[in-house]
């Protein structure tokens, strides 16, 4: 870890008090920004992972619930969005990704630069892309885990219209052709996106907070995506289906699903619940895609499920 790295506040998201903002390297060089919010007396430890274009900032509100819960909380920002390095040396917004690899490496060293600071048990905690990578490094051997708690995890996608083996066939293509940075889809961000159009969440009030952050630092914001990220997703959901993989994950897994999901499919994080040793799925009736960003009946779901799973584990799980 290197000097502090920034944190962004606004009125409606202030940071939550104690945070440690720092910068990583990866094994390649990319700058990485995570922040430790340490709890005072804990019972542990969430290591939480955002979703695509998601950066620290936008769990400002749920890393403090879990501070107030008792947890000491490691978030990151993954390569590519946030604070970290962007990769796509001519635009700042493309979603790029290079391979699932890169990821799950990235998440090893953060883990390993903080472990020694860490409470146990420690709980894996993601949304959507960090909740699909999460349970890759899981399936890949990441074992300092304790149990982990997955928000619509992005085990596969939707690719609209396309068959996807298609999708498959032709991102593989555009990437190997040297067009993995070209956007897949005509280019738009959050700053466009509006609360009557939007697919993430029903409630107006934490929408608009993130929208917020985003007009006011709009150096966080990201864009569509491109090919070569497509092609990392795809990759990712082929990696989670093959025979053994998510099988090899031995600790309590739970994955929350939405019940009107428009960007990830629910079947495929059903089935890696089913498949996993100790899985358990739960949907959340009505919500949108952005659990944590919804409505209180609705994130009360996945609270209530949370806290079964972690009074379920010794009060200091060892390795």
């Amino acid at each position: 870890m290197s000097d502090p790295a920034p944190l962004y506040d606004t009125t409606e998201a202030p940071v939550p008090p104690g945070a440690e903002p720092a910068w990583l390297s990866a094994r390649d060089g990319v700058r990485l920004r995570a922040v430790l919010f340490p709890a005072t007396q804990p019972r542990g430890t969430v290591v939480f992972s955002p979703g695509r274009t998601e950066p620290i900032e936008k769990y400002h509100e749920v890393v403090g619930e879990l501070v107030d819960r008792g947890f000491t909380v490691l978030i990151h920002d993954w390569r590519g969005q946030g604070l970290s390095d962007r990769l796509a040396p001519d635009d700042r917004k493309k979603g790029c990704a290079n391979g699932w690899r890169p990821f799950v490496d990235d998440y090893s060293r953060i883990l390993s630069a903080y472990q020694d600071r860490l409470p146990r048990p420690w709980i894996a905690m993601g949304h959507s892309m960090g909740g699909g990578l999460t349970l890759l490094a899981l399936a890949e051997g990441e074992g300092r885990f304790d149990a982990a708690m997955l928000s619509a995890p992005m085990c596969d996608i939707l690719t609209g219209g396309i068959p996807p083996g298609v999708a498959r066939i032709i991102a593989r293509l555009m990437t190997v052709l040297g067009r993995g940075q070209h956007y897949a889809a005509p280019p738009v961000d959050a700053l466009s996106e509006t609360f009557e159009t939007t697919v993430l969440t029903h409630h107006e009030i934490r929408f608009g907070r993130t929208l917020a952050l985003y007009q006011a630092h709009p150096d966080l914001v990201l864009g569509s995506v491109t090919w070569g990220w497509i092609d990392f997703a795809l990759q990712l959901a082929a990696r989670l289906r093959r025979a053994g993989a998510v099988e090899a994950v031995p600790i309590p897994l739970v994955i929350v699903t939405a019940e009107q999901e428009r960007l990830v499919r629910n079947a495929a994080a059903q089935a890696m619940a089913a498949r996993a040793p100790a899985g358990k799925h739960v949907e959340v009736a009505g919500a949108y895609h952005e659990i944590l960003m919804e409505t209180d009946p609705r994130r009360a779901v996945f609270w209530t499920a949370f806290e079964a799973l972690v009074s379920s584990l010794p009060a200091s799980a060892e390795h």
